[in-house]
């Protein structure tokens, strides 16, 4: 049996993984991706990504791509609740997507993930990765110096050994990886298995809105289990049904749901693709990390779909864990700065899936709800608000929780409009290469430098008010006085932040404790 080794071994090449492997590449670290599937995702499945992950896409290469592939139609979210798509509304009402122009410099992607899968496979490849479709994990094992894999490549039918220095768990709710790295899960339950099918029916594109994105929510009794979702495509005319799975159900009974669905009994339907089965759940492991495998996305958090952050959960995942696994695997930090995406990522996942649950049933089950739903932030503090709590934070950050950005260690670091050059750009845009030092004090860029040098750890110092200039808000927005400066880790979290003059001595310990160093 061959062997090969690599830095990180990801196994899933959905939306989590693959966003993994495209920061990982960012950060200068190759990484080989394994997926049972001969591609990326063959049908449009989620939609849209949010500002935070756009600005990050922006950095690495990404964002032009994504905002290519939004759908037609006009920019707005169709959500209807009904026994029938063309029949009796129980309940309707069009989103505007939110303006979050002073939270950030980029707007929301509309892609479906579909689209999204294939442009952040393309460009994680051009940086390095080594994408292996139908290629299954068949065994792991770690020790104190890394994981060895067993891959079985289905093209070929042969099996080879993979030794990394770590694995990433990136193959969803169903896979193996947390079960093999001994990892728990907890959670509400699950609540039935899907099948999606694609389907082409003409006729209904006059019949429904507009809007880019519609999903509507059928409750019929002559449906199996009495629901069924509708949802629009890329390609008006297209669309996908979301049925209970049953593996006996013929194409005629398949064609007869969808025209069940749509209320229309003389539908003309063509079949263009009946999908893998998903489980429906709200279920998150017990714990991110075990040893040298790290778990991402569904692995390590699956929620039910009302509300769309099942994918932009699983895509910040692997932003705010591949430039750590990367500073571990170049030398420049400690193994222990691991320890940290348990610490953050953790409790965010448990409280996006928490905040899906409650989705499910004030848009699907209003008069079904539970009375132990549990409170879960707004949207606004769920998408810009999470202030993290760890070794790789320095400060009085406390526990986790979600507040307005301040620029308080933990959590986002605020947007502000910045200008060069007679460009405008955001301190946003400043972000996501490496470690950068804000600050309006030359005295502060000096230490940077001397400090860096001596960590032998690129940083990037930029000094508001010399070739950067804002308008005013940039000491307010991050907390500082004057002479203050703030340390931003590669994911755009505050590190660190200093209320007091250029201290070469201070940055250092600081930024040694993110590193363990």
């Amino acid at each position: 049996m061959r062997s090969e080794q690599t830095p990180v071994l990801i196994v899933g090449a959905g939306l989590a993984g693959l966003t993994t492997a495209l920061f990982l590449g960012q950060h200068g670290v190759p990484a080989i991706v394994a997926d049972r599937h001969p591609g990326t995702a063959n049908q449009p499945k989620a939609r849209g990504q949010s500002p935070t992950i756009m600005e990050a896409f922006r950095a690495a290469g990404v964002a032009d791509a994504i905002r290519a592939a939004a759908p037609p139609g006009r920019p707005e979210m169709t959500i209807v609740i009904c026994d029938s798509v063309t029949g009796t509304v129980r309940h309707s009402y069009s989103e505007q997507f939110p303006d979050f122009a002073a939270l950030s410099p980029a707007p929301a992607g509309l892609a479906s993930q579909q689209a999204a899968e294939a442009a952040i496979a393309a460009r994680a490849a051009e940086l390095g990765a080594d994408l292996r479709f139908r290629t299954v994990l068949e065994t792991m094992r770690q020790d104190g110096d890394g994981v060895t894999a067993t891959l079985h490549d289905l093209g070929t039918d042969q099996r080879y050994q993979v030794r990394a220095d770590y694995l990433v768990g990136a193959d969803g709710g169903r896979g193996t990886v947390a079960r093999a790295a001994g990892v728990g899960h907890h959670g509400r339950g699950p609540f039935g298995h899907v099948r999606t099918v694609l389907f082409r029916a003409d006729e209904l594109i006059d019949e429904v809105p507009d809007t880019a994105i519609l999903m509507y929510y059928v409750q019929n009794p002559a449906l199996p289990t009495g629901a069924a979702s509708f949802v629009s495509t890329d390609r008006p005319g297209e669309y996908v049904l979301g049925i209970n799975d049953d593996e006996h159900r013929t194409d005629e009974e398949t064609i007869e749901l969808i025209r069940i669905t749509t209320g229309r009994p003389e539908l003309k339907v063509e079949l263009c693709n009946i999908g893998n089965t998903w489980e429906m759940a709200h279920r998150v492991a017990d714990r991110f990390s075990a040893g040298r495998v790290h778990l991402v996305g569904d692995a390590a958090h699956l929620m039910p779909p009302t509300g769309g952050q099942g994918g932009n959960t699983a895509m910040l995942d692997g932003i705010h864990l591949a430039w750590k696994l990367a500073a571990v695997v170049q030398g420049q930090a400690g193994p222990g700065l691991l320890d940290s995406h348990d610490a953050e990522q953790r409790p965010y996942g448990q409280t996006i899936a928490d905040w899906q649950y409650v989705n499910r049933f004030e848009r699907l089950h209003p008069d079904e709800r539970p009375d132990d739903l549990p409170e879960v932030p707004g949207a606004v503090d769920c998408l810009f608000g999470y202030r993290m709590a760890s070794r790789a934070v320095v400060g009085d950050t406390g526990e986790y929780g979600f507040e307005p950005a301040t620029g308080r260690p933990g959590s986002r670091a605020p947007h502000v409009v910045l200008h060069r050059d007679g460009a405008v750009l955001s301190t946003r845009d400043l972000f996501f290469a490496g470690f950068v030092l804000l600050t309006e004090d030359p005295g502060w860029v000096e230490a940077a430098a001397r400090v860096a040098g001596e960590l032998a750890v690129p940083l990037a110092a930029h000094r508001i008010g010399a070739e950067l200039t804002d308008d005013g808000t940039f000491r307010a927005s991050y907390g500082l006085p004057d002479g203050g400066a703030v340390l931003v880790r590669p994911d755009g979290v505050v590190g660190w932040r200093c209320t007091t003059g250029a201290d070469a001595a201070a940055l250092g310990a600081a930024w040694r404790q993110i590193l363990d160093r």
